[in-house]
């Protein structure tokens, strides 16, 4: 199959992304939201209709409050996440949010985040991938242990994980780039993208190991081109269909769920490329290496 063959050009776009996405992440740096770095969240709703947000954004910049996110919810509702606040801090948020008292409107939550309970969670979300990218491993070593004769099983699940790193760097390096944001949405947005691309990868290594217990070629290479070729329609159709879903709730959904949508989006389209032409290659690339070193 053609992408079996022309391998190596569909490895250094994959590699270029990551170096791109890398450097993004040092130059530009991940904005942590009040759930890694702590702060005050309000959430008010308004008698009647919602006022403009630019028009709240010019009143709550007449504040000394440094950063202030606002996120429309629903049709009268708005969210604010800024700074943590004391009470004369939170007294004078309202009444900005207010428009200088022109408007009225019931507040519905307010929630501080201290810093300390803010790097707990943020501990928490990388020991999340962590845990998740090991279990990968060690399951797919397992699965794959009876077909381990031209590539160790362990390599298996060592070439996922190189495909599930590739799915979050590149989203998480846009991110950077766009300076979106990173909010525990962010975590739950990552996690769902390794769902499904390890899904994905995992669907055409077990083609593979059915067909090599079929032996349809003695050649390690065409096995691994007849399993792409047996897997790509679905492989595509069903990433295509979520893509589908994802844009729509990205151009039409209300903008408390677009960062998520934009990331997901983001993530299936490169989760779908890794599954397709990284995962699978590099098992032809590594059996090759395993044979030039006996």
């Amino acid at each position: 199959m053609i992408i079996v063959k022309y391998r190596k050009i569909f490895f250094i776009i994959a590699a270029v992304l990551s170096v791109v996405s890398i450097f993004s992440l040092f130059y530009f740096g991940l904005k942590f939201g009040i759930d890694f770095k702590g702060g005050s969240i309000v959430e008010v709703s308004y008698a009647e209709t919602r006022p403009d947000v630019d028009t709240v954004r010019q009143k709550t910049s007449e504040l000394s409050f440094g950063n202030i996110y606002l996120q429309p919810s629903g049709e009268k509702d708005l969210i604010v996440k800024t700074k943590e606040l004391n009470g004369e801090e939170h007294a004078s948020l309202l009444y900005k949010l207010s428009l200088d008292g022109q408007l009225a409107l019931e507040e519905k939550k307010f929630n501080s985040i201290g810093p300390s309970i803010g790097k707990e969670l943020r501990s928490k979300a990388w020991l999340a991938v962590v845990s998740v990218i090991l279990g990968i491993v060690l399951f797919i070593a397992f699965a794959f242990r009876k077909v381990s004769e031209q590539v160790s099983s362990w390599k298996y699940g060592i070439i996922t994980t190189i495909a599930l790193l590739h799915d979050i760097i590149i989203p998480a390096g846009i991110f950077a780039a766009l300076g979106k944001e990173v909010d525990s949405l962010f975590v739950v947005a990552i996690l769902s993208v390794m769902g499904l691309s390890v899904h994905d990868t995992i669907v055409v290594f077990d083609r593979i190991r059915e067909n090599l217990k079929l032996k349809i070629s003695d050649k390690f290479e065409e096995t691994v081109g007849k399993s792409l070729n047996q897997t790509f329609t679905r492989s595509i159709n069903t990433s295509l269909t979520i893509v589908l879903v994802l844009l729509s709730l990205f151009l039409f959904g209300p903008e408390s769920t677009k960062d998520f949508s934009l990331l997901l989006l983001i993530g299936i389209i490169v989760g779908t490329y890794s599954s397709i032409f990284v995962a699978s290659p590099l098992l032809v690339s590594v059996e090759k290496l395993q044979k030039r070193n006996r």
